[in-house]
């Protein structure tokens, strides 16, 4: 059964993403406090969330159980999780076996929403290669998912081939904001438009970019400041990707209860952006435009398999706040996030984590160029 439009029309418009949960000094997950936001988040109308098999090693999901499965009547909920055939896995059994692995973490039963993980040109290949698209059809015909499709990190063209290839995946997850709204290492528009055209609801992924439209470049904050002071900048990113046509959920990867509240205080009674409030996010999407800001999400899909152990977007978040800055405190965060790492100029330009960048960013010329902070 595919996602009918009443289904889309009610779900609450903000998702909770697991990606990035609160962590406690030993760096193990906070349960009591992910508890929390999970309370918040259902008594205020919240039923998606969104975690992955990769999710901090599976902890994500086994802090899922814990704060929702064990603690919420299952029909008060629903669940995203994802099958990542290019990590934690070597071949086609091991890559099957996340699912299994995530039913048992999650202590779900069944998933409401089942993803192949982060699909670009560098692992699709692998996907068909593991036969996985059958698999999770297999997998709905048991009724262990009820819906099924795929989160995407590639150009459209490649979308395009993949939903005509595969017509009965029910969904897309897109990264869609303002800030790649015209990027054209993103195209977050023309691939909105693609799963608009072959009529597949969106999930929203990345609306504020990693945090970067949280806390964007001193330009834009003065833009949304200037326009309306009472509102947190993570909420003009969060509504405008919610105010597209076709949006399931609008994804947010919260790390504290406080920004559950903050996301709550605009998302509850969700309105659209008004032709006003559009305008503004135009001049903010300028401002971006004339920075030379790195774009990282910070995803860490690129420090996997780095044989150096570069610590690559905490290195280029550094990089990125060095503006107004003074120099020394620079250097001195370099010299933090590059403790017991590999630094910058220890790259043997691979290109492993090329050619796994969702951003599809040039990470070997972006490192050379951050070797100044280690003179």
């Amino acid at each position: 059964m595919s996602i009918d439009k009443k289904t889309i029309q009610d779900t609450f418009k903000l998702g909770f993403g697991l990606m990035r949960l609160p962590k406690n000094p030993d760096g193990s997950i906070d349960i009591p406090q992910v508890s929390a936001m999970a309370d918040k988040f259902i008594e205020a109308g919240g039923t998606y969330f969104d975690t992955a098999y990769v999710y901090d090693n599976g902890e994500s999901e086994a802090a899922f159980k814990k704060a929702v499965a064990e603690r919420f009547p299952r029909e008060s909920y629903t669940l995203a999780t994802k099958l990542n055939a290019f990590m934690h896995c070597h071949d086609e059994e091991s890559a099957k076996q996340q699912f299994f692995t995530s039913l048992e973490r999650t202590g779900a039963g069944y998933f409401d929403y089942y993803l192949l993980h982060a699909l670009q040109r560098s692992n699709v290949g692998k996907y068909d290669s593991y036969h996985l698209w059958d698999f999770v059809k297999e997998q709905k015909e048991k009724g262990l998912i009820k819906h099924w499709g795929f989160s995407f990190h590639a150009d459209p063209e490649l979308l395009e081939e993949l939903l005509k290839a595969h017509p009965d995946a029910e969904f897309v997850q897109l990264q869609l904001n303002y800030a790649d709204w015209e990027n054209p290492g993103v195209q977050a528009r023309r691939n909105w438009e693609i799963c608009k055209s072959f009529d597949k609801p969106v999930i929203v992924m990345e609306p504020v970019k990693g945090g970067i439209l949280a806390d964007p470049i001193r330009d834009v904050k003065d833009i949304l400041s200037g326009a309306n002071t009472e509102l947190s900048y993570a909420s003009w990113a969060i509504r405008f990707a919610a105010s597209l046509d076709g949006i399931l959920t609008v994804l947010s990867g919260m790390s504290s209860l406080e920004q559950m509240e903050d996301n709550l205080s605009y998302m509850k009674d969700f309105q659209p952006l008004d032709e006003n409030e559009l305008e503004i996010i135009k001049k903010a999407q300028q401002a971006l435009d004339n920075s030379k800001a790195i774009p990282c999400t910070a995803c860490h899909y690129c420090t996997e398999g780095c044989p150096k152990n570069i610590p690559i977007p905490e290195i280029f978040t550094v990089e990125n706040r060095k503006a107004g800055s003074p120099e020394f405190r620079t250097l001195r965060e370099y010299t933090i996030v590059t403790q017991d790492k590999g630094r910058a100029g220890d790259c043997i330009k691979c290109g492993q984590c090329e050619s796994v960048c969702p951003q599809h960013l040039k990470i070997i010329d972006l490192l050379e160029k951050c070797r100044w902070m280690e003179a």
